[in-house]
């Protein structure tokens, strides 16, 4: 016959079963909606994104040279042309950069097309297309 010791823990022990099992039960609800609500907004961040590179697609024409105002006439920026210009001229990209006044870095995201010239920098490079091959080596001596 069972002691009173042991139905008393029996009965400890399925209550406590029971607490946990509404717990858990609470958990795993909130987890699952968690997760249904993480999956609808990674959908939504991927159409977001589809959205917006079929955008920039329509907005930038393939092969179009882009023209940036300035006060003065209007200066066009090609990242081949500047590329071909540094070595018609013979120079390194330290160089170009020291003689347009900017970082050896700037000139290579130039020529690589990783970024683009501000307009303040275009007279500069546009002086530099007419300078000769020895007037460029005279000015970085300087």
């Amino acid at each position: 016959m069972p002691t009173f010791a042991e139905q008393l823990k029996n009965e400890i022990a399925r209550i406590a079963r029971k607490e946990t099992r509404a717990d858990s039960k609470q958990a795993k609800k909130a987890s699952a909606q968690y997760r249904a609500e993480i999956a609808a907004l990674k959908r939504r961040i991927a159409s977001l994104e589809s959205a917006v590179s079929r955008l920039l697609k329509q907005q930038q024409p393939k092969g179009a040279t882009a023209k940036v105002e300035d006060s003065g006439p209007a200066l066009r920026f090609r990242a081949g042309g500047f590329a071909s210009l540094r070595k018609k001229l013979g120079l390194t990209a330290h160089e170009m950069a020291k003689l347009l006044g900017v970082s050896a870095q700037s000139v290579y995201h130039w020529e690589t097309g990783k970024s683009r010239p501000r307009p303040s920098q275009l007279p500069a490079i546009s002086a530099v297309r007419k300078l000769s091959k020895k007037e460029a080596w005279d000015r970085l001596s300087q």
